[in-house]
């Protein structure tokens, strides 16, 4: 009896305790993703697979059995308290040994299948990409080697020569790091993702509009990092696809930014986007450099987000051949070059070379 009365009250102030966390004054349920969990014990983590329909007495104890948490029950009044029964989400889990019994809920209601994770930023080129998993325990050098076209089964890949690099492909998002990952498991999951959230209609209307999916990202790529304001992505989109059209070059300034940053040294002295970019920057001997060479360079220079993506193939209905940027980062765009040399004197700015 000594036991059982023991058991209830620890099980009390833990539900108490929740209280105080998550649902006392001015916090709600769904607040509890300011929760900290405590310090674990070291060692190697434990992987515990939830499956979908599981009950939180299947889920409790395997949890505890395999020593992710310490009390199963504990584990238990959680879920039943907090009201999350049925909203305990599949996957396969990785947790650090006796991981809190709030912590352990808190994952499992939301899908957080590590506690590690990168997110990739739009607008990121591939070796920022492998810089922030590198942070996160990844094998830089793997990483940038698996990147490239290999035997990945995708089909938005199969237009992409042996070894070509994935520039452009590694979609945009948050994703799970797990001890045992390696640079091959995350170009993996990077590219699943582009496949769970480019819909397959983006394929359709780059074919509609004579570009194939490669030329659609590599153009997105660029409008990625030219925009600032989200609304001038599709106007961007229209000016760049007429001077494909027209045959002529693009001018597009991120192209340039990109070619010098495959210079090491330019990048420790510059970082991977010059800001202030030389006369002699603006003549570097590149195929992605826009400015002296005409159409598209031979890939993304980044990774896209959809919004750019999707501007591609819904450019907006205008006529402009040429843009500047305006000191708020917002573009002044214009039909012909004497409107451009206008812009010119009102922004500042380099003019290009006439059409």
């Amino acid at each position: 009896m000594r036991f059982i009365a023991a058991t209830a009250l620890a099980l009390a102030c833990t539900v108490v305790a929740v209280w105080v966390v998550v649902a006392g004054p001015a916090n709600d349920v769904d607040d509890v993703g300011g929760y900290h969990a405590a310090a674990s014990p070291p060692g190697d983590p434990v992987t515990v697979t939830v499956d979908a329909g599981a009950s939180t007495k299947e889920i409790a104890d395997d949890l505890a059995s395999k020593g992710a948490i310490a009390s199963a029950a504990q584990f238990r009044v959680l879920v039943a308290f907090l009201g999350y029964d049925r909203l305990l989400q599949s996957g396969e889990y990785e947790f650090a040994r006796e991981t809190p019994e709030l912590d352990a809920v808190y994952r499992i209601r939301n899908g957080v299948v590590s506690s590690k994770s990168v997110t990739i930023v739009e607008g990121s080129r591939l070796e920022e990409i492998a810089d922030a998993v590198a942070a996160q325990g990844i094998d830089r050098t793997e990483f940038l080697a698996a990147a490239r076209r290999s035997e990945y089964q995708f089909s938005f890949l199969e237009e992409l020569r042996a070894s070509q690099r994935l520039d452009g492909y590694l979609f945009p998002a948050k994703y799970p790091i797990r001890k045992r990952d390696t640079g091959r498991d995350v170009v993996q999951r990077m590219l699943q993702g582009f496949a769970d959230n480019v819909p397959a209609s983006v394929e359709e209307q780059a074919s509609a509009e004579d570009l194939t999916l490669h030329e659609v990202l590599t153009l997105a790529s660029i409008i990625e990092r030219e925009a600032v304001v989200p609304e001038e992505r599709p106007i961007m989109a229209q000016v760049f696809l007429k001077r494909l059209r027209l045959g002529i070059a693009l001018e597009a300034d991120p192209t340039v930014q990109y070619a010098v940053a495959n210079s090491p040294e330019n990048v420790s002295k510059y970082g991977y986007w010059k800001k202030e970019l030389t006369q002699e920057d603006l003549d570097v001997d590149s195929p992605y450099n826009t400015r002296i060479e005409s159409g598209l360079p031979p890939g993304p220079i980044c990774s896209p987000g959809l919004d750019s993506i999707k501007a591609v193939v819904n450019p907006a209905p205008t006529n402009y051949q040429f843009f500047v940027a305006k000191p708020d980062g917002s573009h002044a765009f214009a039909e012909t070059f004497q409107e451009h040399l206008e812009n010119i004197q009102r922004y500042g700015g380099d003019p290009g070379t006439p059409p």
